[in-house]
């Protein structure tokens, strides 16, 4: 039988061949997804500035303090608004801040964050802020919130020593069998309580529910990413050093305290932690929810608690859970009621205020916690609501259509002080 032989370089060859021929029967994709836009840290760690009052865009979150109203605007700063006469409120200035969400204030200073950032400012002169110190990659994992929600992230993209990421850009990309479909983002982006520092040249201000800022005495609580939560020590401004960072299983959204324990609302359920040693909040008991958004409030032993549906809360509940916390370590679930799609909430002295998104705020009386939906004081229709600060008298709250001033000094004839737009 006559042999073959077959020189090794046509082996060559034909494997070539071959696989050029698998190549040819790869799909390559091609997809939208968002990719970082950066800025460089030199221009992104320049001291904020105080510019002049400007129109409201785009409201975030609110605090007060000694008669001002600190709007945030969102990813840019802070309008300060002089709130000396609620039914005329007079914008003073504007604090550019990029990437700013969060706001607390203890004496004279200002804590914000700044996208990876932690800043604090002297607000003594109103008008002219002064930064004392900054603490550079406080929060490292921040991100921007996306541009679509239903568009992946690059995050092959990502290289964080080109600057900070302030915010994304939609390109079209191309990959073989892509496994790009992850979504997720840090959502460092929202109790409602006067928290007061020791004393009067220390007293803290107070914020909505929707906060991931929270003071206690010399020490600021911070939702540092949707897993962790951090403890500053910010005696000393100039000077401010983490005492604590606890990693949580749970997805952290809000933070509030009250008598000694800081509660905080995740997209899981309610967790409280003992702040009997303030620099390292410790865990005590926790209650399970379905999967949503969840801001929370406390008065006496009633814990308030609001459950909605949309993109980011991946769920269709939409209601107000009352949970007994008389036994701390035992919280207890009393009674659900459901809602529209609330947002932010706030009680004083009995009144309970909820923000039921585009259905408007509703006011009940919650002295009887089994019989609030019964017992509405009042609806104001026709606005879209986000979070409310009740101040005894004065409600303040924010919403799509702008700041909104309520007097309620009588729950029963409840009336619309002022009200400054959004302009967009």
């Amino acid at each position: 039988m006559e042999k073959r032989f077959v020189h090794p370089v046509s082996i060559v060859i034909l494997l070539l061949i071959g696989l050029m021929s698998c190549n040819k029967d790869r799909e390559v994709y091609r997809y939208d997804a968002m990719v970082p836009v950066y800025m460089e840290f030199k221009d992104f760690r320049q001291p904020p500035k105080a510019l002049s009052a400007k129109n409201i865009q785009q409201a975030g979150k609110i605090y007060f303090k000694d008669n001002y109203i600190f709007l945030n605007e969102v990813n840019e700063g802070i309008h300060v608004i002089d709130n000396s006469n609620p039914a005329y409120p007079n914008p003073v200035a504007f604090y550019q801040i990029k990437g700013n969400v969060d706001i607390a204030i203890r004496g004279d200073v200002l804590f914000a964050d700044s996208y990876i950032d932690l800043v604090a400012l002297d607000i003594s002169d109103i008008t002219n802020p002064v930064m004392i110190s900054r603490i550079e990659n406080a929060f490292p994992e921040v991100l921007p919130p996306p541009v679509d929600i239903n568009l992946p992230f690059a995050w092959n993209r990502i290289d964080r020593s080109k600057g900070v990421i302030v915010g994304w850009e939609v390109e079209t990309l191309t990959a073989e069998n892509p496994n790009y479909w992850g979504r997720g983002w840090s959502s460092w982006r929202f109790a409602t309580t006067m928290d007061v520092a020791g004393g009067a040249e220390n007293a803290a201000g107070v914020a909505g529910s929707m906060a991931r800022f929270m003071l206690n005495d010399q020490y600021l609580h911070s939702i540092a990413q949707p897993h962790v939560l951090k403890t500053i020590d910010v005696s000393d401004a100039g000077n401010m050093l983490q005492t604590d960072s606890i990693s949580i299983w749970r997805e952290m959204e809000t933070l509030f305290r009250y008598d000694g324990h800081l509660f905080v609302g995740t997209t899981t359920g309610m967790m409280i932690y003992s702040l009997k040693n303030p620099a390292k909040p410790e865990f005590v008991s926790d209650l399970d929810h379905m999967n949503a958004c969840d801001p929370v409030v406390v008065e006496n032993d009633i814990a308030y608690v609001t459950l909605r549906s949309g993109n980011w809360c991946m769920n269709t509940t939409n209601q107000l859970d009352v949970i007994d916390i008389s036994d701390i370590e035992s919280p207890t679930l009393l009674k659900s009621y459901p809602m529209f799609n609330p947002h932010g909430l706030g009680i004083d002295n009995g009144t309970l205020f909820i923000c039921d998104g585009a259905d408007g705020l509703k006011v009940y009386d919650a002295t009887n916690p089994l019989a609030i939906q019964s017992n509405m004081i009042a609806h104001f229709s026709g606005i879209d609501t986000y979070d409310v600060i009740p101040l005894g008298d004065i409600l303040l709250l924010i919403g799509h259509d702008g700041l909104f001033q309520y007097d309620y000094s009588d729950p029963q004839n409840i009336q619309l002080l002022s009200h400054i737009e959004v302009s967009n």
